[in-house]
Formats: C-alpha cells, structure tokens, sequence
C-alpha cells in the first residue's frame, strides 16, 4: 500500500495529466478538428448513407463515448478484482498513443474514414485510461488534500497541452509564413507529437504509481460476470451513501453543460461570429492559461469556505456565462467570455473530481466508483451535445441553444442546494 500524502508519488500521477492531456487540446478541440473540416468534403458517404462532414465527426465522437460508458465499469471492475488497475490504465494508454500516431496517414480526402477511426480509437483510449487514473486519487492523498492534489493535476494538465500546442502551431505557421512547402506535412507532424508526448511523459506515472496486488478469488464465476456484479453492487451502495448519490445526480446535470460548452464553444465562435481561424485559436489558449489559475484558485476557495460553496459559486457563474453567450456581439466580447469560461472550466472539473473522492466510502473498490463517475460524464457529453445540435436546428441558431444549456446549470444548481455541510462531515 502506497503512502498517502506523499510528495514523489503526487508528482508522478499528476504528470499524466501533463501527458494526455496534449491529446484533449490538439485533437479534440484544435488542430485535428481544423484539419478535419479542411481536408473532408462536405458530404461524405458511408455504406450508401450521406453524411455532412461536421455531423460525421459529431457521431464518431459520440460512439467513442458510448462505447467507453459501457466499457469502463466491466473493465474497472475487472482491473479492482485483480489489483491491476495500472495494467488497465497502461493498455488504454498505448491505444490512444499509438492511434494519434496513426493519424499522421490521415493525408487526405481518401482516408477521411481512416482518419475517423483513428479518432474514435484514440477517443477510447484517452477516455478508458482516465478512469484508472482517477481512482488512484482516494489511494494517493487524504481527504484534507485531495482538493489541492486533483487541482495541481488539471494544472499540469493546461500547463503541458499548452506547451505542445505552441510548439506545434509554431511549426504550421513557420511552414505556411517561411514558404516552407511542406504541404500538410507539420500538421500531421503534430498527431507524431501528441503520441509520443503521450507515451513518453506516462512512464514518469507508471513508474511512480504503486499498487497493491489482490489475490483474486476463485468464486466461480466469470470475470466478466463479475465486473457487471461489482458494477450492480457500486449502484446499490448509491442507498447507502445518500450524499455521494445527492452529488452524483446534481453533477450528471451540470456537467452535462459543462462538457458541452467545451466540445462546442469553437463552433459557437465559428459560427456565429464568424471568428477568423487565429482568433478562434487565441480563444482556445485563453481558456486553457485561465483554467490553470481556476483550478487553483477554486482549490483556494474551498479550503477555505467548503466544497458546496465553491461548487454552488462555479454553477452560478456558468449559468452568468449561458446568458451572456445569448447575447454576445463581437469578438472582444467572445474573449472576455472565454476568460471566464476558462476561470470556471478549470475550477469545476478539478473540484468535481475531489468532492467525489471525499465522498466515496471506505472500500478498495475506488476503479468502480470512478467508473460510475466516468459514466456520468460521458452520458451527459451525449445527451448534451445532441440537445445542443437539436436546439440550434430547430430553433434558428446557437445562441438558443446556450439558453438550453442553463437548464442544465440551474437543475444541477437545485440539486447541489441538496447537500449540507452534514454530508462533508468526513472531510470534504
């Protein structure tokens, strides 16, 4: 059993943070996505279907999702019965890494769908790999610090992805202002990049991580029977800890507007205001430097006032930013809203995943438990970016769609409103 609280060991499972979360910023949200929707055509066919390329990827990602929501909880199950779960948690790794590899031969319109696959495994691979991570939190830090522990990885996190991306958009800048004539050659570089970024700086947690080895019992059943058995037993358990299920159901909401407003603020700004491609990058560097101080900031706040204030403070504010994207004019405007976007992107994300922590129950079982949470999330990126696309269709345009989104805020608002500082009672 590893020492709790115990510097070297937080260092080394911070840094994944540090290592995959490149993979977030550059193929999720910047450069793969900009290449995507400049080497497709507009319509793509698949199986005598016809798709618009951007509803294409929209899809991809949503099964990458799905896949993983029914996937984790079998395989953190798995890995908590053997005592494995850094085994999980390396496998997961190497896929993504060596899928953002592969999208290096995503070089044009003939391998569009070579590249989606690519996407959807390297999806699955950053989302299966963080399930793992997170239960390792409860086992590396108490509950006095699991605030400021989960707070410095998210930091590390926007701190590395931030790094890469700047070396990377300097190389395609270099290539298009110098005359290189490299064609598309330093973008598909930086997929190279993010998989070796990935890959590399994950040793540094592999090799810090201990884990204690389970001697699995021979119960005659299946493991992976077993797997949907403890997933069963964690939802049962929900009776029994009526403030982690009062969390869970109030961070379903607003999470589900939070992991929206992140897959879709780019588009927003695309589209609606028509925001030029280096503009819409500024964007995406202010909020990942922002999110950094949030993150801290928040951990700050909560040390100091509580887990339910500062999680009520941090909806309050994304309900303000609902609004304000409804009516948000020009470019200047976009960049103050990203401010705070990032201010409270970084603070809720960190301060999610600590209170959860805090509010587990006293078990081994932590893979399961984050499963749970990890199923929550992706479910909730699901139905919110769907309702999203559904609103600005039916409705005429985005900005309806960020009223949509506040429903979210104020249900989750509501539910957070349910917890007492009774229920922290045990340390959070």
């Amino acid at each position: 059993m590893q020492e709790l609280n115990n510097n070297k060991t937080i260092r080394a499972w911070t840094f994944y943070d540090w290592a995959n979360s490149a993979y977030s910023l550059i193929i999720t949200s910047a450069i793969f996505p900009a290449y995507y929707s400049a080497i497709a055509p507009p319509s793509i066919s698949i199986l005598g279907f016809q798709f618009e390329r951007a509803a294409l990827a929209s899809y991809a990602i949503s099964f990458s999702f799905l896949l993983i929501a029914f996937l984790s909880p079998l395989l953190s199950s798995m890995a908590d019965y053997q005592g494995n779960k850094k085994a999980f948690m390396k496998f997961f790794t190497y896929l993504g890494s060596f899928a953002c590899l592969g999208m290096y031969f995503f070089t044009g319109k003939e391998t569009v769908i070579y590249g989606l696959i690519c996407s959807i495994i390297a999806s699955i691979g950053y989302c299966g790999s963080i399930v793992f991570y997170n239960a390792f939190l409860p086992e590396i830090a108490s509950k006095s610090e699991q605030d400021k522990v989960s707070a410095k990885g998210f930091s590390m996190g926007y701190i590395g992805s931030v790094l890469l991306m700047l070396l990377c958009f300097s190389f395609i800048l270099a290539n298009d202002n110098l005359a290189w004539g490299l064609g598309t050659i330093p973008i598909r570089l930086s997929f190279i990049f993010v998989g070796i970024w990935w890959i590399g700086f994950a040793q540094i947690t592999f090799n810090g991580l201990q884990e204690e080895k389970k001697e699995r019992l021979d119960d005659g059943k299946s493991i992976w029977l077993k797997g949907y058995t403890e997933l069963i037993h964690v939802w049962r358990n929900l009776t029994h800890t009526p403030a982690l299920k009062k969390f869970l159901l109030a961070f379903f909401f607003y999470n589900m507007g939070v992991q929206t407003v992140m897959y879709m603020a780019t588009y927003f700004a695309s589209d609606t205001l028509k925001m030029e491609t280096t503009q819409l990058l500024s964007v995406v560097l202010i909020i990942q430097l922002v999110a950094i101080l949030g993150a801290r900031l928040f951990a700050f706040i909560s040390d100091k006032m509580g887990n339910i204030f500062a999680l009520i403070l941090l909806v309050c504010i994304w309900i303000g930013i609902c609004i304000s994207a409804y009516f948000v004019q020009t470019v200047t405007e976009f960049y103050g809203l990203s401010f705070c976007v990032g201010m409270v992107m970084g603070g809720i994300q960190s301060m999610s995943r600590s209170t959860y922590s805090k509010l587990l129950p006293i078990t081994d079982d932590t893979a399961s438990y984050f499963s749970f949470y990890d199923v929550c999330d992706k479910i909730g990126i699901v139905i919110g970016t769907l309702s999203f696309g559904i609103v600005s269709e039916k409705m005429g345009g985005m900005r309806q769609s960020t009223l949509a989104l506040m429903v979210y805020f104020v249900i989750g608002f509501i539910l957070l409103l349910r917890l007492s500082k009774k229920d922290f009672a045990q340390g959070a």
